[in-house]
């Protein structure tokens, strides 16, 4: 296959081989699930679910070539349902398109649900064999009929090995940069530009050497950052960027600057970033940095994310705008997210403890002679609805899990606790 300078460094060492594709070794790896199936020549339909650069694309690729069938790629955001019946109807031709033609489709999470339901009957009937790739998780985005007839592969970020191995082999191996003199003094910076995306790790490795005049070219980590920090974009609409921003934009939020947090919205918006994506993490946002504090802010962003789901842009950017600025102005409080956690550590240090008697079910005659539920104490049978008991395993009574945060409804909540619970627990 012959080189072109203008084609990119990512694109050039695209893998055309599973020998050659780097990381995924729990699916695609010796003896793996994926691979065993590939090898047999009888795959799944799939849904592949990872972080941008991971090797989704390439992988579907691979597969097809794999199994000498013929490939076709849709993208979401630039087909819609003709689209997908024109695939359809030429995998179902035969002639040069025979039947059990690979269907790739990029972002099917941005498929809407009609433009899904369009797949399920050649599915279902081998006309295609469906390769999903997404970003987001597949149980929120994907509808439960195509789903159902999907196995879901979840491809992780390469390990720092990994990617030092793709910056060696790129080195060694790619045609254009053998023709310059390159040596890696130091890789952290290049591994931290990339975060786990091969993609982009070969992008901005390409940037740097292209930026450096000098032969031999020594790659620091003083030099890589210099080089990417004065060619940074305002926003990739491939992705790159991507965790970056929304990054910053739920720190915004959670440091309560309105300000900010419209500024990084803005920059998604802008960048055509996918505003149920943008609600999602307010949502999440919602419950675990405001909590408590402000119950209303779960609210809020639950009807955010229903509202955009059914408006799309342009409109949702007001939408979503409102629900930022109402969540960077509210008082926070992570008590909730921290009490789970702190449960959950309990849980996996002590194991299943018993459960006291009284809070036992008790649906069998043995079981009520036993002691099942016959001391529990119905609380609306009590003043102020209200009575001390034992709901805890005995081996951590007393642990408290809930810390109150410092703030208005929380200090109120304190105060209760402390009178109701004084006994028992210690706030």
């Amino acid at each position: 296959m012959s080189i072109h300078r203008d084609t990119p460094l990512a694109e050039r060492m695209r893998p055309v081989s599973l020998d050659d594709y780097i990381g995924q070794n729990h699916i695609v790896g010796t003896n793996a699930v994926l691979r065993k199936a590939i090898v047999s020549g009888a795959i799944p339909s799939m849904i592949l679910w990872g972080p941008p650069g991971v090797g989704k694309t390439t992988l579907a690729t691979i597969i097809s070539h794999q199994l000498k069938r013929p490939f076709f790629s849709l993208s979401a955001i630039n087909s819609g349902v003709k689209e997908v019946r024109e695939v359809i109807e030429a995998a179902g031709k035969g002639g040069m398109f025979s039947r059990n033609a690979v269907l790739f489709i990029d972002e099917i999470h941005r498929f809407s649900k009609s433009q899904q339901d369009s797949l399920l009957g050649a599915v279902e009937k081998g006309i295609v064999t469906l390769i999903g790739a997404t970003t987001e998780n597949p149980s929120f985005e994907v509808i439960s009929a195509l789903l159902s007839r999907c196995q879901v592969y979840v491809l992780k970020p390469l390990e720092e090995k990994d990617l030092t191995d793709l910056v060696d082999r790129a080195i060694s191996e790619d045609k254009v940069l053998q023709s310059r003199e390159i040596s890696v003094k130091e890789y952290e910076a290049l591994l931290r530009l990339s975060g786990g995306d091969a993609r982009k790790l070969l992008n901005v490795l390409e940037l740097v050497v292209e930026s450096i005049e000098d032969n031999p070219v020594e790659i620091t980590n003083e030099n890589v950052l210099n080089i990417v920090q004065q060619n940074m974009a305002m926003y990739d609409k491939s992705g790159e960027m991507h965790y970056d921003i929304i990054s910053a934009f739920i720190k915004s939020i959670r440091g309560s600057d309105p300000n900010a947090a419209v500024y990084y919205l803005a920059r998604m918006v802008e960048g055509g970033e996918d505003p149920k994506f943008i609600a999602r993490r307010m949502l999440i946002l919602a419950a675990e940095d405001i909590g408590l504090a402000n119950p209303n802010a779960l609210l809020i962003a639950d009807a955010t994310f229903r509202a955009v789901e059914n408006i799309g842009w342009p409109e949702s950017r007001i939408i979503l705008s409102e629900c930022a600025i109402y969540l960077a102005t509210s008082p926070k409080s992570n008590s909730a997210y921290s009490a789970i956690d702190a449960a959950i550590a309990e849980v996996k240090a002590k194991g299943d403890l018993p459960v006291p008697l009284h809070l036992r079910n008790a649906p069998t005659r043995l079981m009520k002679e036993i002691g099942y539920g016959k001391e529990y104490a119905y609380a609306h049978a009590y003043e102020g609805n209200f009575v001390q008991q034992e709901f805890l395993p005995e081996k951590i009574s007393g642990t408290v899990f809930y810390e109150p945060g410092n703030n208005s409804k929380e200090n109120s909540i304190r105060e209760w606790l402390k009178k109701i619970w004084n006994l028992r627990y210690k706030w």
